[in-house]
């Protein structure tokens, strides 16, 4: 922008001068430096009055042109400025609310008539994993006897979300049966 102001400052300055200081009547592209040499001579034999009046009439277009586009770089980095913070704060509450739905929905799914295990045998744990269930444990403790039918890591999803590189690391460990039990007694 700055550089089509000051463009069309210099073509002004230059049809003022071809105009009023010596007389060319067609400006040809392929007489430039011809132009460019009558110009400059013409400058030099002004009388210091009109030398005057052309410095000053070129520092105010360019002194015009500097403020000029100050104000619309400004005006535009502000409006830039602006789209961005209302997209970032768009997105923002988009992933808050994400990730509010997605908390509560962790703490609910047993209570889902289609989650794996009875909310009885489900016991929250968060991190790493989000429950771990013993199927089985609940139901055949009426009888006297106990045994699980089956240990389920469990994990919450909603959306689009996939496994953390934790997450994986453990669903990996207890598909290729890398799972242990350990009686620890601190005596």
């Amino acid at each position: 922008m700055r550089f089509c102001i000051a463009f069309f400052s210099f073509v002004f300055l230059v049809e003022l001068a071809r105009t009023h200081f010596f007389n060319l009547t067609c400006l040809k592209a392929c007489d430039k430096f011809f132009v460019m040499e009558q110009l400059i001579n013409s400058i030099l034999v002004l009388k210091p009055a009109s030398l005057a009046f052309l410095i000053g009439i070129t520092f105010l277009i360019l002194l015009a042109t500097f403020f000029l586009g100050k104000t619309i770089g400004s005006l535009l980095t502000k409006s830039a400025f602006s789209k961005m913070l209302k997209t970032e704060r768009s997105d923002a509450v988009k992933r808050s609310r994400a990730v509010i739905g997605g908390q509560v929905t962790e703490q609910l799914a047993p209570l889902f008539p289609d989650f794996p295990a009875r909310y009885d045998e489900a016991k929250f744990l968060g991190k790493p994993v989000d429950f771990i269930a013993f199927k089985g444990l609940e139901e055949n403790a009426e009888n006297g006897e106990c045994f699980v039918d089956k240990v389920l890591f469990i994990e919450v999803k909603t959306g689009n979300s996939t496994l953390s590189p934790r997450e994986r690391a453990i669903k990996d460990a207890v598909d290729n049966g890398r799972v242990g039990y350990v009686v620890w007694r601190k005596e």
